[in-house]
């Protein structure tokens, strides 16, 4: 067991490295990050297209890169927006690491782009532990998923600095529980915004790129808790004084 949290921190720490290489990296750019995670179906790819395509109509460089374990499908549907988009196919891995988000950016990302958006693998676990060198970190789920995600999958969004409802349209239709779903997100990260969006509507998506703007722009995200928790952890653990995992699902 031991050995086992051995390697989880080891893998870690290494992705933590990488992450601030990538951090560093977008910054010479000028370059923001927005990691996007959700589970699989939550229509992550379909707002994703939307807020590229209004991006690209405003005249701000947008781009984005998507990761999937087989199939370049996503790619083919964000490239719709005239955004430039990369795939990156994960052979198996169930989330993106900053290591591979890196190398694929190093020869590609177009100069002058000012948004990134990053969209990981769909799981709500794993991507959870993994920092991209991210400027804003988004937790998606829609209103057919039910309204126990949050709580369900509490690193997935308490470590969100933005959780964003989407298909609202359908909402009626499934009978999805509004309160108990915003009740849970409260629970796990007291404080975070919450968006309701319909990529097929438009319900919510220009607050939702204007909220991104803004990040982009200097503006203060939240600070969800448990990251404060896992900074501690991994101050406190650098400093030799702990063994155990930091929070993850």
């Amino acid at each position: 067991m031991c050995r086992t949290v051995d390697l989880h921190q080891a893998v870690l720490a290494k992705n933590d490295e990488n992450a601030l290489a990538l951090r560093r990296f977008l910054a010479s750019r000028d370059t923001v990050a927005v990691n996007l995670m959700s589970s699989p179906g939550s229509g992550k790819t379909a707002l994703l297209e939307q807020l590229l395509t209004r991006a690209v109509a405003a005249g701000t460089p947008a781009a984005a890169v998507t990761a999937d374990l087989a199939t370049e499908n996503d790619a083919t549907r964000l490239a719709r927006s005239g955004a430039p988009v990369q795939q990156i196919l994960t052979d198996g891995l169930c989330h993106l690491e900053a290591g591979m988000l890196q190398g694929r950016l190093e020869d590609w990302l177009p100069d002058g782009t000012r948004l990134l958006f990053v969209e990981n693998v769909g799981n709500l676990v794993c991507p959870a532990s993994y920092d991209l060198g991210e400027t804003l970190r988004i937790a998606l789920a829609s209103v057919t998923e039910g309204e126990d995600k949050p709580v369900k999958y509490p690193a997935a969004f308490g470590l969100a600095q933005l959780v964003v409802v989407t298909k609202t349209d359908l909402a009626d239709a499934v009978g999805f529980a509004r309160e108990t779903f915003l009740g849970g997100v409260q629970q796990v990260n007291p404080g975070v915004p919450v968006l309701e969006t319909s990529a097929r509507t438009g319900e919510g998506i220009d607050a939702l790129l204007a909220h991104i703007l803004r990040s982009a722009e200097g503006e203060e995200t939240h600070t969800p808790v448990l990251a404060r928790q896992h900074e501690k952890h991994l101050h406190s653990h650098a400093n030799g004084t702990v063994r155990e995992p930091g929070p993850v699902s």
